[in-house]
């Protein structure tokens, strides 16, 4: 079972939560790991993309979650889907410089990244 660390040092299990606690504390994660990466041109325009993505993938689960017909709930989960993927690409774009535990943190996001697309993606096919 896989965990992550949250801002606050505390460890969770991925599996215990619901899809909704899981993409709002992904968003909060990258917000945390954003801080922490070093102040670069590129890293900030980076960060400012991921912390966009990475915040709409669980706002547009909740609207997905409150749609008024199918078709709306297929549109809004295609967009979790969408941002999750775009979240993984800005995170393996961001330079980490030298440091090998702010390295692991972002593997660990871009694997939550893949992992919330992957459940997207399972969502839709059981959905169409």
């Amino acid at each position: 079972m896989k965990t992550l660390k949250l801002e606050t040092g505390k460890k969770f299990q991925t599996k215990q939560y619901d899809l909704e606690d899981r993409t709002f504390l992904f968003a909060k994660d990258v917000r945390a790991f954003t801080k922490q990466i070093p102040k670069t041109l590129a890293n900030i325009e980076d960060a400012k993309q991921v912390v966009r993505a990475s915040g709409s993938v669980g706002a547009n689960y909740i609207e997905a979650n409150e749609s008024l017909s199918k078709k709306d709930f297929v549109m809004r989960i295609k967009i979790c889907r969408k941002e999750a993927k775009e979240s993984r690409y800005w995170l393996r774009l961001i330079d980490c410089g030298e440091d090998s535990a702010l390295e692991k943190y972002r593997n660990d996001l871009v694997q939550e990244a893949t992992e919330l697309t992957s459940i997207f993606g399972a969502i839709l096919r059981k959905s169409e």
